[in-house]
């Protein structure tokens, strides 16, 4: 006899469970009402571990153009001296913008 391995199978309490009064009944229960939760009142109240920087100071020590260093009059980038494409009247042009 050949066995159908795609049917459902269905065991005794299966059997029992499948009237439909009680499959009603049953649907009845899982639609619960669920809790309406607005995100950003949600949001509000969770906060991540160390997120208050409001007192801080932001510490960068900025270094001045090097002999071998140009600024470019386009993007305004400070760029090594190999980078360097043309110097158009004076103005010092990067490679990217000279492209």
């Amino acid at each position: 006899m050949a066995t159908d391995y795609d049917a459902p199978r269905k065991n005794d309490d299966d059997l029992k469970e499948s009237s439909l009064e009680e499959l009603k009944a049953r649907r009845g229960d899982a639609n619960s009402p669920a809790v309406d939760e607005d995100e950003a009142e949600a949001a509000e109240g969770f906060e991540l571990p160390g997120a208050d920087l409001s007192n801080e100071e932001l510490s960068v020590r900025v270094l001045p153009a090097q002999s071998d260093e140009f600024t470019c009059m386009q993007c305004f980038l400070v760029h090594h001296i190999s980078q360097l494409a043309s110097t158009e009247g004076g103005q010092m042009i990067c490679e990217e913008c000279a492209s």
